[in-house]
Formats: C-alpha cells, structure tokens, sequence
C-alpha cells in the first residue's frame, strides 16, 4: 500500500497531463522554475513531454536531483536551509528577470521548497531564516502556522515569485504535501497570493512562545513583511494547476487493499495535532473495530494522511511518522490482530534519511525482550531510535515526489 501511494504520485505520471500547450505558448519563451523535494523530478517529467525549446532553474534537496539536459537542477538543504539554497533563490529571481507578456513560466513547486528557497528580506540573514526554521520545527506549530510566519520573512514566497515575473503569465503546477491542498501552505505559495498578514505570524509566534531574534521581530511588528495580496493585478494571468494530492494516494493505496481481500476506509487525507495523540485515537478506532466490529467490520485497513506535529521535549532521533507509530504500538498492547505502517512519502521522517517504520503484533514483546522501555523512546521524541533497534525501520530512499504523511492500520479478523 505505501508503494502504491508513492507511485500514485510519481511526476512522471502526474505532470504531463497538465503542462500547457505549445499554442498556449505561441511565440514566447518557456522558462522553468520549481522548488520542492519533487521539483527535479518534475523537471524531468516536463523535458520528456515538451517538443520545444525551454530553459530554466529548480532547486530540490540534496539525494533528489534527476538529470535534466535544459533545465538545471540545484540541490540545497532541508528542512533547515543552506547557503546552496539561498544561492539558488537569488539566481532563481535573476533567471526570471526581463520577461515579456508573451513568455510563460512554468513554476514547479512541491513539498518542501519553503527551506529550499530562503532568500530573506532585506535586513535579515540566513542565520536569521534558520534560527526561525529551527524553532518553529521545535515548537508544534501546524505546517499551515508555521509556512504563514515563513512568509512574512521571505522575499520570494507569499506570492514574490510571481511578480518577479511579470508581466509574463505564470502556470503553477503543485503537487501538494499539505493538509487541505490550501496552495498558499505549499511551499509557502511562492507564485500565489496571500490572504495572510504579519499581525497573524506575529499571533502565530506568540501563540508558541517561540522566541525570535530581534530583527526577525522587528519585521513582522512593522508591517516589512507583507506578502503579495488577493486581487494584485500583477497576478491577474497566473493559473495554478494541482497535478498530485494525499487523497490521491491514499486512494491508489486503498485499491491494494481491496485486491487482498480487505476493506478499505480513508479516515482523512488531512490529520492534524500532536503526532502521539493521533497516535492514540487511531490505536482506539483499530481496538473498537477488532473487538466490537465498529464502526466497520474487519479485515479492514484504516488509511490516513495529513501532517502532525512532533513538540520536541527530549534529544532523541524522531519524526513524526514515528512518534504516532510508537504511541499507537504502546496504546494497542501488542493486540495479536492489529498491524500499521506510517511514514513519509518523500522518504524522510523528520531529519533521518528513513521514511517511517512498521508495527506488529510482536513489537512491544520484541522491545522488552531487548530490554527496551517503549514509554521512554517515546518521552525521549526518539522513535528512529526504537524502530532501528527493532529493525522494523521502513527506509525507501529518495522518492522524487511528496504528498505527506501516509499511515494504514491493518485489523486482520479473528
């Protein structure tokens, strides 16, 4: 099932159907940008299917560069930001500079191109974009409340990017990795507009106690920050395309399940909340359905996607896909029938090069045989370190695509 989600969203097979059309395109050039842990892929994706001439820059992170002939890709760093990537956002301003109306951009943007792509306002450094980024990864902010403070630091998201290239016409194709699909939250809509202002970051800052440098501050309390607005005529040509989404994969996965026999059910492709307390709940509706046939009958697999927050209170090595996968392991007791697999589709969970992790019926027992104490892992955040004792890690690699977090629940009848 967690092969088919990532398949599901392969550029390769997403990206042709909504590439513009060479008559769209008339006369003017095609330039390529992207940023995103699927942007090389999606490069790629564009070289294969496009008959005419183009050129362009993506920048995606380091171990998911794809060979492009016209199009160059740049790897940098994530999830908290480099000199690489702060490099290649100047450069990406540059490339898109001098444009005429009849140019078209093709802006590739997936999950992940908010660290990919830190070029600061004037008056802030990259220290300061990677301080913000290291605290708001600590402090259990949503992605949606942390992309919004994002923004208002930013000089090429909230909607930047796309003035940069006026006056030629922007098409944004996204391959979303956010709850809700919300453009603005991908990659924090570089090329859209942006209904949020600084006085909500401020609020979202304050909200965490999330403490900020001064000058970092001093920007959002002064308005510096504004993003591009709704009803900019400056974006008045722009079209934004959704070429990939979790819902999509969770529904490739769901045919898996039906062809073995099982029923499947998406509970959300747009979970939120602390990773462990998601953890629980799902450990709840898997124990209610094994042993009181509710809400559905099993064999059955619950599916869900979304993106949960981890707020870090130990030095362990964790992820969010493994901290709910180790609070579910703890809630169910080793329940003899119960099985679950959550990871990352882009192939990382949290900063470690695994995806996530699986659970079976042996794993506590497993654990305590070892003389592993599953409680402490968990207060630790170090949930790579108790699935990687185990060998129960779930390690892909680079994926070349990103559509968020994907977790299935396997109840097998008595």
């Amino acid at each position: 099932m967690f092969d088919a989600a990532i398949a599901s969203a392969q550029p390769a097979l997403c990206v042709p159907p909504y590439l513009p059309s060479p008559e769209s395109v008339g006369t003017g050039r095609l330039i390529v940008i992207g940023a995103g842990k699927a942007s090389a892929a999606m490069a790629r994706a564009v070289e294969d299917h496009w008959t005419g001439p183009l050129s362009g820059l993506v920048v995606t992170r380091y171990g998911y560069s794809v060979p492009c002939q016209h199009i160059e890709i740049v790897e940098a760093a994530h999830p908290v930001p480099d000199a690489a990537g702060l490099a290649a956002a100047q450069r990406m301003l540059e490339v898109v500079q001098g444009l005429a109306p009849n140019d078209v951009v093709l802006c590739l943007i997936s999950g992940g191109g908010s660290s990919l792509l830190p070029l600061p306002l004037e008056g802030l450094t990259l220290e300061h974009k990677q301080a913000v980024n290291r605290a708001l990864l600590k402090s259990g902010a949503t992605i949606s409340e942390m992309n919004c403070v994002r923004r208002h630091l930013s000089a090429i998201k909230g909607g930047r990017l796309a003035v940069a290239c006026h006056p030629a016409r922007v098409v944004t194709l996204l391959l979303s990795d956010v709850p809700g699909d919300d453009p603005i939250n991908i990659a924090s809509g570089p090329t859209v507009a942006d209904p949020t202002g600084c006085e909500d970051a401020l609020a979202i800052v304050k909200r965490y106690g999330i403490e900020l440098p001064s000058e970092v501050l001093s920007v959002l309390e002064s308005g510096r920050g504004e993003s591009i607005k709704p009803g900019d005529p400056r974006l008045a040509r722009n079209q934004v395309r959704m070429v990939a989404a979790p819902q999509i994969a969770l529904e490739a996965a769901a045919s898996v399940a039906r062809e073995a026999g099982y029923g499947a059910y998406i509970l959300g492709d747009a979970l939120e909340g602390e990773a462990r307390d998601v953890g629980k709940v799902l450990a709840g509706i898997a124990l209610q359905v094994a042993e009181r046939g509710q809400p559905v009958q099993a064999p059955c697999v619950l599916l869900s996607g979304g993106e949960t927050t981890v707020t870090v209170r130990g030095n362990g090595n964790g992820g969010r896909n493994v901290e709910c996968l180790l609070a579910m392991g703890i809630a169910l007791g080793g329940h003899p029938r119960i099985h679950a697999l959550a990871g990352d589709t882009d192939g990382v969970d949290g900063v470690a090069e695994v995806a996530g992790a699986h659970l079976g019926p042996d794993t506590l027992a497993r654990a305590h045989a070892m003389g592993m104490k599953p409680n402490d892992y968990l207060n630790n955040n170090d949930g790579h370190g108790f699935f990687g004792q185990l060998g129960d890690s779930v390690v892909t690699g680079p994926t070349l695509t990103n559509v968020n977090d994907f977790r299935a629940v396997l109840i097998d009848k008595a």
